[in-house]
């Protein structure tokens, strides 16, 4: 099996969703790199699928800037990005998004994704997912659509 392809583990244990600083409630405390692996809240997701609805670009900022608070807070560090399918529909099968920069990229096929966003492009073009995590290590977090992270 390849790097993509490896074997994951569905990891569902998990301390209970914590609220969300999208709505203004920001987290006390020292966020832990074992956050990278906690379930993912239903008000992250959504934010994460409005930003493939052709959403205004200051609006995608404001949704990006409560990502970031979000990951910082709850998650043990905000990821380089994210990889996830597309549903805008042909051309289009996947879209980036880059935190560094507040970018939303959409590629078609024949598309080449860049770096580091490449090697997770299979596992966001599956359904099963909601979106793909890309962390600064080089880590891949593949999240479903119940919030749960798959471990590598």
């Amino acid at each position: 099996m390849g790097f993509v392809e490896r074997r994951r583990r569905l990891d569902t244990v998990g301390a209970p969703e914590v609220p969300s600083a999208l709505h203004g409630a920001p987290q006390s405390g020292q966020a832990t790199p074992h956050g990278r692996f906690l379930p993912r809240s239903r008000l992250l997701r959504d934010a994460m699928a409005a930003l493939d609805s052709g959403i205004d670009e200051a609006q995608a900022r404001r949704v990006i800037d409560d990502i970031r608070q979000e990951y910082a807070s709850a998650h043990g560090g905000v990821p380089l990005g994210f990889l996830a399918h597309c549903y805008l529909g042909p051309p289009f099968v996947d879209h980036q998004l880059d935190l560094d920069h507040a970018v939303v990229r959409h590629f078609a096929p024949a598309d080449t994704v860049p770096e580091p966003y490449a090697d997770a492009r299979m596992l966001a073009r599956s359904e099963a997912y909601a979106y793909i995590e890309i962390h600064s290590d080089g880590l891949a977090i593949p999240v479903l659509k119940d919030g749960s992270v798959v471990r590598p």
